[in-house]
Formats: C-alpha cells, sequence, structure tokens
C-alpha cells in the first residue's frame, strides 16, 4: 500500500446546509429526480473549507481537509445515514428501530419506527435508501424474530415533518443469527437494488448460490430478481462472511468492505457471479476459481463497515481500527490507500457522501462494544479537497 501525505484536520460545532443534489438513478427504469424544494437557510460553513463543491458527477480523487463539523449528536446506536434530495438527512437506529430526520445543526424528530424489528446482537434496524417512482419510498434492512429482510415505505409529509406510510416487504426470508447479519443496502447506477448479506454464522450457506446468506443480491425496486442475474436468481456474488459496506466508483465499478475472522478485513471489486471465497479463504490467498480482495487489513486496522465513493476513491468507515481508509483507486485497482481520522472519533459505522461537498462519518461508540464519548454518537461532516 502506498501511503499519501494527510492533510489536517480540526473539529467544530456547525451547521452546513446540505445543498443535496437530486437522487443520481440511472439506467433501466430510473425515476427522474424529485421537484427542488425550498429550504430554510442556515448557517455557511466556517471559513478554511474548499471552496469548490464535489460535483455530482466527480471523478479524480479526493481527501478530508480542514474542518471537521459535528452535525449531529445523542444518536442511540446509529448504523446508516441517508442524505435527502431537499436537504437533511435519514438517520437510522440499530436497537430501537427508530428512524430520525436531520433538519437543522444538531436538530433531529422521529420520522417513525419500522415495523417488526428485532434487535439482539448485532441485528436490528440497518441499512437505508431512498428510491423515486410516483411515490417517494424509504427502503430499510432490519431483523425480525425469525429472518433479515428489505421492507419498503412511503415517505410522507414535506421536509422537517416527514412521515412513514405502511411498510411493504421487499425480499424476506435472508438468514439472521445474533452476528453476521450485513445490512447495507444501495441503488445502484442502473437503477437496481442492491443488498449485501451476511453469512448469518451459517459458513457453508455462503457458498451455496441457493441461500441468501453470504451473499450480495440484486433486486428491482418491488423485489424481483433484476434481470441479467448470474444464477438466475436474486443473488449477484457469493462466498461472502458479512459485507456492511457497498458503493460505485464514477467508472462504475462496484465496491465492497467486508468482515474477515480473524487474519484479514477485505476491499472487493465485485463482478456478477464472483465467489470471493468464503468460507474455504480469507483475504488474499491466490486459489484458483475464488476472487482475492484488492485491499486487506488486519481487524485492527479495520473491521469495516459502510462505504463510501467519490470520483475515483473510496471512503472505507473502520469499526475496531477507529479510523477512515481513503484508498485511491484506477480501473478497479488500488493506487494509493491511506488511514485518517485515526482514533478522533471512536468506530465509526457508516460514512456517506454528503453531496455538498463533503464526507458524512457516523459514529457507532453507543453499541455496546464502544466507549462513549461526551454527545456521543455522532453524525459528522468532513470537507472534501481534490487529491494529488
Amino acid at each position: 500500500m502506498t501511503n499519501r501525505h494527510r492533510r489536517g484536520a480540526r473539529r467544530i460545532h456547525g451547521w452546513a446546509a446540505p445543498a443535496v443534489a437530486a437522487l443520481m438513478l440511472v439506467g433501466c427504469g430510473a425515476p427522474a429526480p424529485p421537484p427542488s424544494a425550498t429550504t430554510p437557510a442556515t448557517p455557511a460553513a466556517p471559513s478554511g473549507d474548499p471552496a469548490p463543491s464535489v460535483p455530482a458527477s466527480a471523478t479524480g480523487w479526493w481527501e478530508p481537509t480542514g474542518e471537521t463539523q459535528v452535525l449531529a449528536t445523542g444518536l442511540a446506536a446509529p448504523w446508516s445515514v441517508v442524505p435527502l434530495p431537499e436537504g437533511g438527512a435519514l438517520i437510522s437506529q440499530r436497537d430501537d428501530g427508530r428512524v430520525l430526520e436531520l433538519t437543522a445543526f444538531d436538530q433531529t424528530r422521529e420520522v417513525g419506527v419500522v415495523p417488526d424489528v428485532v434487535s439482539g446482537g448485532e441485528a436490528g434496524l440497518h441499512g437505508l435508501a431512498v428510491w423515486q417512482d410516483e411515490a417517494t419510498w424509504l427502503y430499510a434492512y432490519h431483523g425480525t424474530a425469525d429472518d433479515n429482510r428489505v421492507v419498503r415505505m412511503p415517505l410522507t409529509g414535506a421536509p422537517g415533518a416527514l412521515g412513514l406510510g405502511e411498510a411493504e416487504p421487499v425480499i424476506t426470508g435472508i438468514p439472521r443469527a445474533r452476528t453476521h447479519n450485513g445490512g447495507r443496502i444501495a441503488f445502484g447506477p442502473d437503477g437496481f437494488l442492491y443488498v449485501a448479506t451476511g453469512d448469518a454464522q451459517l459458513r457453508d450457506a455462503a457458498q451455496d448460490p441457493a441461500s441468501l446468506a453470504g451473499k450480495i443480491l440484486r433486486l428491482t425496486a418491488t423485489g424481483d430478481a433484476a434481470p441479467g442475474n448470474p444464477f438466475g436468481s436474486a443473488v449477484w456474488s457469493i462466498g461472502h462472511r458479512n459485507v456492511q459496506g457497498i458503493a460505485w466508483t464514477s467508472d462504475g465499478v462496484l465496491w465492497a468492505s467486508e468482515f474477515g475472522q480473524d487474519t484479514w478485513d477485505e476491499l472487493n471489486v465485485i463482478v456478477p457471479g464472483g465467489n470471493y471465497g468464503w468460507p474455504e479463504t480469507e483475504g488474499i490467498a491466490g486459489v484458483g476459481g475464488l476472487i482475492d480482495p484488492v485491499l486487506q487489513f488486519s481487524p485492527a486496522e479495520a473491521s469495516p463497515s459502510g462505504l463510501a465513493a467519490i470520483g475515483d476513491t473510496v471512503f472505507v468507515a473502520g469499526l475496531r481500527g477507529q479510523r477512515v481508509w481513503v484508498v485511491d483507486t484506477a480501473d478497479g485497482e488500488v493506487r494509493s490507500s491511506d488511514a485518517v481520522f485515526e482514533g478522533e472519533l471512536g468506530r465509526i459505522r457508516d460514512v456517506v457522501d454528503g453531496a455538498d461537498g463533503s464526507l458524512w462519518l457516523l459514529t457507532n461508540n453507543t453499541d455496546g462494544r464502544g466507549d462513549p464519548r461526551p454527545d456521543d454518537d455522532q453524525l459528522v461532516r468532513a470537507p472534501l479537497a481534490t487529491a494529488p
């Protein structure tokens, strides 16, 4: 790994209006972006932030720089954050099943509680995603008493007063356990829903294309297997232990962050029908027919969860590692990597493109495995600038 120079960062409390671009849902059946909405003016970002914001069609490499801002505090075991087209964001809380709306600096309100969430161990309410067709839908991955599943609920009301309509299932029957539940969901540039599942402690199931455990799935917005899937089912790739991060760089490459067992965590390039080795291999093994990660980390340096891609840079959140890995890529390969925010925020569960020229970081110190700090958990904004 080649390390590049890390720019310094300083933390302040503040709020920058999320000038969030319309959702980039392109490809087959992608809906038009939502109409613009008027949002209340909020204080400007502090001086010293990079002047140019990251364009929606960003290419090249990006890195955190300047002063960070705390956008929200007092979150309870948060797991996923999704910026909204009209501004603000939605945040999931794993253990109580609540969805919160961030409306202004350190102001959140309950949008609703996802029904039938049963938490315990690492299970509960996990990833969120937003999709628009004739309505605006909030998708949520969560555990029930019997399984993990994805549901969708219409988002009702206006920004600052959003609510949740009745939940309808998208996919059910994903194996659930106290650990290894996966849980990240995202709409890809092809307009289909990608769902990352864990092996749910059913190690051999990760190699079985007929099982939903230890997979990345690819679905239509209503839950059917997407056309062109390699196994003729919902399954897109197999041989995963516990994927909790998925995102696409500007060249269309799908990246995934994955928890290893005792030796290596992984950053993988995902291809349709690919077999990523678990439980036969962990990390770079060089076994024929199995795809090695493009980057491996020791669990102490990573234990990766959320993943964001901005331009051609991949950002990997580290829980046990208490850092963010900044990985510059080119043509599906790693150009350089470096760690930032080491030990500054504690456990980091999610990283997302703030769509306002910044990276948003969601801490996870109140999940029972961390050491909560004052005001934890927090959502933090880190300005971005182009990297050499």
